[in-house]
C-alpha cells in the first residue's frame, strides 16, 4: 500500500502542477491583464500607461518566473521607485522591506489579495468553503442514501414495474440540469405563481443560519441531479451481482431473499457506485456554481463566478487550486477504497 500511495501522490502532484499552470496561463493572457490594469486604475488609461502599470507590478516578467513566484518556489519581484521607496510582491503595505519574506506563494500559504473583495484571499476561501461545505454535506446526506436505496430496489427486481419506474425517474433527474430543476422547484414551491409558498426562493439567509425553509430547495436541486446517476450505477451493479453463481447457491440453501441482498450482494454491488459517489465531490464543487448563483448563496461557487466576472486573477487562481486538490484527493480516496471494498483487488 505504501509504494502505491507514493506513486499516486507523485502523479497527483504532477497533475496539479500541470493543471494550475494551464489556468495560470489562461488567466494571464494579455486581454485579461489589460482589463485588470484598467480596473485597478481607470478605463481611460492609454496603452503606455497600461504597459507601465503592468511593468511596475511584475506582470511583464517571463511567464514561468511569475508562475514560480505564485507557487512560492521563486523569489518575489521587487522594484524601487524614483523616490527610493521599495515595493514588491512579498512586501505588505507599510512593511519594512528588510523584514519582508523572500518567497510568498501557495507553498507558503500566501494566496494574495483580492482586487474585488479587498481582503486576503485565504480568509475569503476559508470562509466561502465553510459555507459550501455545509451545502455539500447536506446534499451528500440526502443524495447518497436515497440513490443507493433506489438502485438496490430496482436491481433486486430487474424488469419489474418497480424497476422500470425507478429507472425512468433516475433518467429524468440525471437529464435535467440544475438550472432547470432549480427554477422549476422555485416556481412550484417558493413563488406565488402556483401558490405553494413552502420554502424560500433564496438561500441568502442560510449563510447566517440554516433552516428547513431556506435550505431545502438548494439541497434538493443538487441532490436530484446527482441521485439519478448513482442510482443507475447501483442498479446496474446490483443486477449483475444478483445473477452471480454464489447468489443462486445461497438461495438454494434456503437463505432468505433480504439476507441474500444485505449480506452477500450489497457489498459487491457497491464497488462500482463507490467510485461514482467519490466523483460527486468534484462535481458538487462545480455544480454549486449554478445553484449558489441561482439561490444567491454566497459560497465557493458564487465567489468563483464573481472572480471570473470581475477578472480577479489571484482569487480565480486560488479557487482553481482548491478545485484541483479536491478532485485529486477524492480520486486517491476512491482508489484506496477499492482495496477495502473488494479484497480481491491487489496493488501490484
Amino acid at each position: 500500500m505504501g509504494p502505491f500511495l507514493l506513486r499516486r501522490a507523485g502523479v497527483s502532484v504532477l497533475t496539479a502542477l500541470c493543471l494550475t499552470f494551464v489556468v495560470f496561463f489562461l488567466t494571464n493572457l494579455e486581454p485579461n491583464l489589460e482589463k485588470l490594469t484598467k480596473t485597478q486604475g481607470n478605463m481611460r488609461m492609454t496603452d503606455a500607461q497600461v504597459s507601465s502599470w503592468l511593468e511596475n507590478n511584475g506582470y511583464r516578467q517571463p511567464l514561468l518566473l511569475r508562475y514560480g513566484e505564485w507557487l512560492g518556489v521563486a523569489p518575489g519581484w521587487t522594484r524601487t521607485d524614483a523616490d527610493g521607496k521599495v515595493a514588491g510582491r512579498c512586501i505588505k503595505n507599510d512593511q519594512d522591506p528588510a523584514s519582508a519574506a523572500t518567497f510568498c506563494g501557495v507553498f507558503q500559504g500566501e494566496l494574495g489579495f483580492s482586487t474585488v473583495f479587498k481582503e486576503d484571499i485565504w480568509d475569503i476561501i476559508s470562509r466561502k468553503l465553510a459555507l459550501t461545505g455545509k451545502l455539500m454535506f447536506w446534499v451528500m446526506v440526502t443524495m447518497v442514501p436515497m440513490a443507493i436505496i433506489i438502485g438496490v430496489v430496482a436491481g433486486m427486481r430487474e424488469g419489474s414495474r418497480t424497476d422500470r419506474g425507478l429507472s425512468t425517474f433516475s433518467i429524468l433527474t440525471t437529464s435535467t440540469p440544475e438550472y432547470v430543476s432549480g427554477v422549476v422547484l422555485i416556481v412550484i414551491f417558493a413563488s406565488s405563481m402556483v401558490g405553494l409558498k413552502w420554502f424560500k426562493g433564496t438561500a441568502a439567509s442560510a449563510m447566517d443560519g440554516l433552516t428547513f425553509a431556506n435550505f431545502t430547495l438548494p439541497v434538493a436541486t443538487m441532490a436530484l441531479y446527482g441521485m439519478g446517476y448513482i442510482a443507475r450505477m447501483t442498479r446496474a451493479s446490483m443486477t449483475e451481482v444478483m445473477t452471480a453463481q454464489y447468489i443462486r447457491t445461497a438461495r438454494l440453501k434456503g437463505v432468505s431473499f433480504p439476507a441474500v441482498v444485505l449480506k452477500h450482494a450489497l457489498r459487491n454491488a457497491l464497488i462500482a457506485p463507490f467510485t461514482v459517489i467519490m466523483l460527486q465531490f468534484p462535481w458538487l464543487l462545480t455544480g454549486v456554481v449554478i445553484v449558489e448563483t441561482l439561490f444567491n448563496y454566497k459560497g465557493f461557487g458564487w465567489t468563483l463566478v464573481k472572480a471570473a466576472g470581475n477578472n480577479d486573477i489571484e482569487l480565480l487562481l486560488s479557487c482553481s487550486v482548491v478545485a484541483v486538490l479536491l478532485v485529486l484527493v477524492t480520486q486517491l480516496i476512491s482508489d484506496i477504497g477499492y482495496v477495502f471494498l473488494n479484497p480481491r483487488i491487489r496493488v501490484s
